[in-house]
Formats: structure tokens, sequence, C-alpha cells
């Protein structure tokens, strides 16, 4: 992994957010009081159990939903919608399957106006970075669910977002090739120095890919505990069987299973 500063200065806030849906019958409150922080360059993953909130919690971020206490703050400013700041990767790829590979990329670029030159070296630049030359002029069907994954990160990539937004981007790949993604995608967040908020229900996911990981609670989801990461060496699949990887993995383990616990028990 990068090295971490400890002075780098924070590119994402979420303060006291709370989100409550009010279309049913009985009011359902799916996040209150969540509080975190991401520094510039930094890798946060957050966990939790289903049901939780995550997802709520990123698309209120992204800007696809609104926060009915607190706020989200990017770099001091309040986010009251969606931007280009913020690119965001979900486990669909929602690539348009007419167009190659390099024409999704450069889909962002070509609707802000870049020129096709510029479109052109932008768009080669995330494709080898993702691993992809060779398959500039493939089609989405002509994919595996990995590359497809690898076009829509390249693209959101493409766009430069100041943060960027993953909510189980892996999760419908298989065990092989979902542990080839993320060794990718360390190495593209050590490379670049992206910000990355991270989104997840893999606890070796979470501990492989993290500087930090938030660890929420069950409903109304808030955030339970904070870990720091401290594991030697850049991260891949050879980390899995670390002394520092598998304690972090227990204490995340333990507390995602009281929170299961006390939910059967409806404490």
């Amino acid at each position: 992994m990068r090295e971490k500063d400890t002075n780098r200065k924070i590119k994402l806030s979420v303060r006291n957010l709370t989100r409550t849906y009010e279309e049913t019958n009985e009011p359902v409150e799916a996040l209150r009081d969540v509080n975190l922080e991401v520094a510039e360059s930094e890798f946060v993953m957050i966990v939790g159990p289903s049901g939780c909130g995550k997802t709520t919690l990123i698309n209120i971020i992204g800007g696809l939903d609104h926060a009915t206490r607190g706020e989200v703050l990017l770099d001091g400013r309040a986010v009251s919608g969606p931007g280009a700041d913020r690119g965001m990767v979900f486990q669909g790829y929602s690539l348009f399957p007419w167009l190659t590979v390099r024409k999704n990329v450069e889909f962002g670029l070509k609707m802000k106006g870049v020129s096709k030159a510029e479109r052109a070296r932008q768009s080669q630049k995330y494709i080898e970075l993702v691993g992809l030359t060779g398959f500039e002029d493939a089609l989405p069907r002509q994919l595996s669910g990995g590359m497809k994954q690898r076009v829509a990160i390249a693209r959101t990539l493409a766009n430069e977002p100041e943060v960027l937004l993953m909510d189980e981007p892996f999760g419908a790949l298989d065990a092989q090739t979902r542990v080839v993604m993320q060794e990718l995608l360390a190495d593209i967040s050590r490379r670049t120095g992206t910000t990355i908020l991270f989104i997840t229900h893999d606890i070796d996911e979470a501990v492989l890919l993290g500087d930090r990981i938030y660890v929420m609670s069950r409903r109304p989801g808030t955030i339970r505990d904070v870990l720091t990461v401290n594991i030697p060496g850049e991260r891949s699949h050879n980390s899995l069987v670390l002394p520092e990887f598998l304690d972090t993995k227990k204490k995340i383990m333990d507390m995602l299973w009281q929170e299961s616990n006390d939910a059967a028990l409806d404490r």
C-alpha cells in the first residue's frame, strides 16, 4: 500500500447524517447520526450487516438521495445533488451495449465537450491502467464480467472525479475474478492516489483494500467503530494469511456477529 500521511487534508466529511423514509405507514429510519471522514488519497471501506443502510449512505454522498438531517461536505462544500466531482461504480456494469470499450470510456468526456484527440488520449490512458489494452474495439457482450467492471472503472476514472464511490462493485464476480479485481484496484489506488470510499459486505475485501474501515451497526445504521488497517507491504492475495490481516478480520467478524445476534434477539 502507499505510505500513509497523517497530515493529509480531509476530502470528504459526513456529519450527523440521518435518513428517514416517510413513504410507508410507519416511518423507517435507515440511518441515524452517521459521522465519517475520508482524507485526500485515502482508501476507506464501509462494512455492516445486511440492511444497515450502506447503499443509502453512499447514494446520499453521491447525490442520488438526500439526507433527512445532517450534511455531506466535499472540500468543505455542501453536497446537494449529483456532480462530476464524485464518480460512482456499482455492482451492475451499466455499460452501453452498442458502444465499444473505447467509446464507453470516452462517453463522459464526450458529454463534457472534450475534443476527440483528448478523448482518445484519456481513454487509452485508463484502458491501459485497468489492463484492457487490445480490447479497445470490443463490445461489452464480448467481455467477461471482470472485464466489464474494468471498463466501468476506467470510464469513471477517465472523468477524473475528486472522490470515487464504489457500491459492492465486485459482488457479482466469481471468487477468483474478485481477488484479481481487488488486486487491480489496490494497484490503481496506489498509482493514482484517487480518494476512494468503498462499500462491501465482504470482510476479507474490506481488510485487503482499506486504509481504514468503518463498521456500521444494524438498522438504523450508525457508525459502531472505525479501524485502522496496518498490513505490511503491498496488498495482494498473499496478505490474506498475514497475522495483521487475520487480527483485523476477527475484530470485524466479532462486531458483526454481535450485531446479528442482537437483531435476532431483538435487543
